[in-house]
C-alpha cells in the first residue's frame, strides 16, 4: 500500500506542473491516474486540500487578470450550486459507478477536445450556465469539475491569461468549501499526513510548470494533457 501512495506522489507532481502550465487539470489527472491503484473517497481528502495550496497561490499571483464579474455572476453562483448538488450524491454512489462514471466523463471530454478541427464560436449565456452547472456537479462527485469549467468557459471572450486566472479563483472557492465538507465528515483528519508528505511537490510543481511554460508550445502540452486523459479514462471504465 505504502507503493500505492508513492506513486500517487508521482502522479501529483505531474499533475501539478501541468496545472503550473494550463491554470487546470491538476485534480483530473492526480485522480484519474490515481483511482486506478486507490478508491476514489481516499484520494478526495488528499488532492483536494493540496490543489488549495496550489491554485491559491496561482490566483493571488495573477489576481490583477481575475474576470471578477464573471467569475461573481456567472461561474462562481452556477458551480456552487453544482458542487453541492454533486457532494450530496456521492454518499449514494458505488465505487464502480463513480469509476466508471468519472472514466467516461473525461474520455468524452478529451475525444471531444482532440478531435476539435478549428476553435469554438461564443456560445450563448444560458447554455454557459447550463454547461458551468455540470460542471458543479462533477466537482462535487470528483473535485474535478476543470474540464467541463473549460469547456464552458471557452465560448467566452476570454484569452488565455484572463481564463487561467478566473480559473484558478474558481479552484480556490470550491475546492476551499470541499476541504470544510471532508473537515465536517471526518475524512480529512486521516488524510493530513499524507497532505504535508506530498505538500513539497507543489513547489516542485509550480517551478518546473513555469519553466516549461515559458518555454514550450502550450498548445503541445494540451494535446498531450488530453491524450493521457483519454487513456485514463478508457482504463477506468474497463476497470470499473
Amino acid at each position: 500500500m505504502e507503493v500505492t501512495w508513492l506513486a500517487l506522489g508521482g502522479f501529483i507532481l505531474l499533475a501539478y506542473t501541468l496545472e503550473a502550465i494550463t491554470g487546470f487539470g491538476s485534480t483530473v489527472v492526480a485522480l484519474s491516474l490515481g483511482a486506478l491503484l486507490l478508491p476514489i473517497h481516499d484520494l478526495l481528502p488528499v488532492l483536494v486540500p493540496l490543489n488549495i495550496l496550489m491554485s491559491g497561490f496561482l490566483a493571488w499571483r495573477h489576481r490583477r487578470l481575475v474576470q471578477w464579474r464573471l467569475l461573481l455572476v456567472t461561474v462562481l453562483p452556477g458551480m456552487l450550486v453544482g458542487t453541492l448538488f454533486g457532494y450530496g450524491l456521492r454518499p449514494w454512489l458505488e465505487e464502480g459507478a463513480m469509476k466508471l462514471g468519472f472514466g467516461v466523463l473525461i474520455l468524452g471530454f478529451a475525444l471531444r477536445e482532440l478531435l476539435r478541427g478549428k476553435p469554438r464560436g461564443h456560445t450563448p449565456a444560458w447554455m454557459t450556465r447550463l454547461q458551468t452547472g455540470a460542471a458543479g456537479i462533477s466537482h462535487g462527485l470528483f473535485a474535478s469539475g476543470g474540464p467541463l469549467l473549460v469547456h464552458a468557459l471557452a465560448g467566452t471572450a476570454l484569452d488565455k491569461a484572463r481564463l487561467r486566472a478566473t480559473l484558478l479563483c474558481v479552484w480556490f472557492g470550491l475546492n476551499s468549501l470541499l476541504t470544510l465538507a471532508f473537515l465536517l465528515d471526518g475524512s480529512l483528519a486521516p488524510a493530513l499526513p499524507r497532505i504535508a508528505v506530498y505538500a513539497p511537490l507543489l513547489a516542485l510543481g509550480v517551478v518546473v510548470g513555469e519553466y516549461l511554460h515559458r518555454r514550450l508550445a502550450e498548445a503541445h502540452f494540451r494535446t498531450a494533457i488530453h491524450l493521457l486523459l483519454a487513456l485514463c479514462g478508457m482504463l477506468l471504465c474497463y476497470r470499473a
